[in-house]
């Protein structure tokens, strides 16, 4: 066979093209939503837990992931501490003093004679200058800043360290900017105090509610920023802000007294008052922009290890790196992928496995909203109708490969379908239909999607199917016990499966049916379709109020003319509640008044000919008893189902009646 030949096999509703692991991955969501949970919790726990993906390699979740950064947090804050984060400042400044009072008696000892006198004088000043110098090394640079050293070489060192002094302080707040901004040059000084000014404006004009002027700031100051400049105020905020946090965090995490003089160091480092002034607002401006309480944080240190300024600033920015990493991990929850520049730092921190993880945990959500089983929402990721029917065609493949492994008595199930006959109207293939296909329309909607060319490519939402015309028309209320006992004995996970599966054969297989399915506890009330894969109980609401479920069942199914109507009741308790009124009325044990209203309404159904049948998931002697009484008033059939075998009973009993009632 030529290389370029296409191979075909025979469609079995299997074969899935896009493949398979989104999928698989949702079809895992489905059974914590058959549990009781909603989408969102049900998602979260995924991506909380991680999985194993198709060749059976581990991938951490988001809690794992979280907790090894708490560990990575916790390392460095148990290894390092910043009680002498001036030392090395310190030490240099006494070089430098020592270098100037040795200088000066150098000076001295080479004077001539008729100069000695009045150089003595002015060496005497000096070393008092000197003495008055204050301890703290803030203090210490900004008095030196005006002084005039006697020793060239002194003088020369302290203008190195304050070059230096200058870059680390200006490199926190301007990394990401030219080095004429992170080095401050007298020369540039007036046009960076025009820049910030220009800044500050933007940031006001955002805080009162007009529209900066962005693009004509960066015409004007882009030169500032390199060869990567923001491209958003929003981008230049986050920049900024992230770089002035780190600053902030170092503030907070020093003792009152190391506060004061890091402030005086700053002070010394940007000595113009107006640059100060202009630093100070964008700082104000930044922190009222912040989602964040305050820019930076307090770190509490307590380990042994020394830190010098500019380390204790480096290690700033790799906590700063942690707490954004957590940041972005949890608005993984809500469908948020992580920039390259944060995988690139998650794989530094935890390894190629955790970037790995959170790059496929990105794509799954990312792959869900694709194939349109989820869409964003205001919660973050939700289902969409197409994913609700999803859900519900796994509940019933589940009880479908069931019945083929464990079939029993005489009640074979087909997917197919019993007493139809083909229409011409056609609809999208789903899961259970009878593979009727119309091969024009199936071809044409390939067609329409991606043009002429040769080989036509199908997907699965490309086959059409004729539609089953059924000789009869049934309309169905399944009420499904909604009690605080349902969830506590484990019950509710199976009536919930049934319920979704029971709607998915009816949509794909008896489309011209109709079901409402109707929860009871204290209060009954009807559940729409789309609302069943979300559907949960409420374990603080007592109460089993069959009565107000069959009132609300005789409503629904009164609006339509067939013949075949019927109410399906899966419950494990005899009622304990019924209506006075317009309020639900509680008691236990029951009072006989339940009893006979809740018979009442059994007797209504009976007089407009609504069949009643009751799965029983408790043997309890007053279900049993109570149920007898509702069978003889109705004569409809009582079925004591366990949970694991409720999904077989309700199907093959919706199926067998079908087949009777088109005989």
């Amino acid at each position: 066979m030529p290389a370029s030949a296409n191979r075909y096999h025979a469609w079995d509703g299997s074969q899935e093209p896009f493949g398979r692991d989104a999928d698989e991955l949702f079809d895992r969501l489905a059974e914590d939503l058959f549990q009781g949970a909603d989408f969102e919790y049900a998602l979260h726990r995924l991506l909380s837990r991680g999985w194993r993906d198709a060749r059976g390699r581990r991938l951490p979740g988001y809690e794992e992931m979280l907790e090894r950064l708490r560990n990575r947090r916790q390392q460095q804050l148990k290894r390092y501490n910043l009680n002498d984060v001036f030392g090395n400042i310190r030490e240099r400044l006494n070089d430098i003093l020592r270098r100037e009072r040795q200088g000066i008696q150098d000076r001295l000892g080479q004077a001539p004679d008729a100069a000695r006198r009045v150089l003595e004088k002015i060496a005497r000043k000096k070393q008092e200058e000197l003495d008055r110098l204050p301890e703290d090394v803030g203090g210490a640079i900004r008095a030196l800043n005006d002084y005039e050293f006697m020793d060239e070489g002194a003088a020369q060192a302290f203008q190195q360290l304050m070059e230096e002094l200058k870059r680390q302080v200006s490199q926190t707040y301007f990394r990401n900017m030219t080095q004429t901004m992170q080095q401050l040059q007298p020369e540039h000084l007036g046009e960076i105090k025009q820049m910030l000014k220009a800044l500050n404006q933007m940031l006001r004009d955002r805080l009162e509610g007009r529209t900066p002027d962005f693009d004509g700031f960066m015409r004007r100051f882009g030169q500032f920023f390199g060869s990567n400049p923001p491209r958003t105020l929003d981008e230049l905020i986050q920049q900024l802000e992230r770089q002035m946090a780190q600053m902030e965090s170092l503030m907070q995490s020093l003792s009152p007294e190391q506060r004061a003089e890091m402030e005086q160091l700053i002070a010394s480092t940007l000595s113009d008052p107006e640059l100060q002034a202009e630093m100070a607002e964008l700082a104000a401006a930044l922190e009222l922009l912040s989602p964040r309480p305050q820019l930076g944080q307090r770190y509490a240190f307590y380990g042994s290890e020394s830190l010098p300024l500019q380390e204790a600033l480096g290690l700033m920015e790799r906590l700063q790196s942690i707490e954004d990493l957590e940041h972005a991990l949890r608005e993984g929850y809500q469908g948020s992928q992580l920039s390259a520049q944060q995988a690139q730092q998650l794989q530094e921190l935890l390894g190629p496995d955790a970037r790995q993880a959170a790059d496929q945990m990105s794509e799954l959500a990312a792959q869900l909203e694709r194939k349109g089983y989820v869409q964003r929402g205001r919660r973050g990721m939700e289902l969409t109708p197409r994913g609700m029917r999803r859900i519900g065609q796994k509940a019933l493949r589940d009880l479908y490969s069931r019945l083929k492994r464990d079939r029993f008595g005489d009640h074979p199930i087909s997917v197919r379908g019993l007493g139809s006959e083909r229409s011409e109207d056609t609809k999208t293939y789903e899961f259970g239909d009878a593979f009727s296909l119309h091969v024009e329309r199936t071809l044409m909607n390939a067609l329409r999607r991606d043009g002429p060319q040769s080989p036509i490519r199908l997907k699965t939402d490309d086959f059409e199917v004729f539609r089953s015309e059924y000789s009869t028309q049934s309309a169905t209320v399944l009420m499904i016990d909604m009690s605080r006992s349902m969830p506590l004995r484990g019950y509710f996970y199976a009536a919930k499966k049934v319920a979704l599966a029971l709607d998915a054969l009816i949509r794909s297989q008896f489309p011209r049916d109709h079901l409402q399915v109707i929860a009871f506890s204290d209060l009954a009330r009807p559940v729409r379709s789309g609302q069943l894969a979300e559907l949960t109980y409420n374990e603080s609401i007592y109460g089993t109020n069959i009565q107000h479920g069959l009132m609300l069942a005789r409503q629904f199914l009164n609006r339509f003319k067939t013949g075949n109507k019927q109410v399906i009741i899966v419950t494990d308790g005899e009622p304990t509640a019924h209506m006075d009124g317009q309020e639900p009325v509680f008691f236990y044990p029951p009072l006989p008044e339940t009893f006979q209203k809740t018979l009442l309404e059994v007797q209504r159904c009976t007089r407009e000919h609504i069949v009643i049948n009751t799965f029983m998931l408790d043997n309890d002697y007053h279900l049993v008893a109570f149920v007898k009484q509702m069978t003889r008033l109705n004569g409809g059939r009582a079925f004591f189902a366990s949970a694991d075998r409720l999904g077989d009973y309700v199907l093959l009993d919706y199926v067998d009646r079908k087949r009777k009632a088109s005989r």
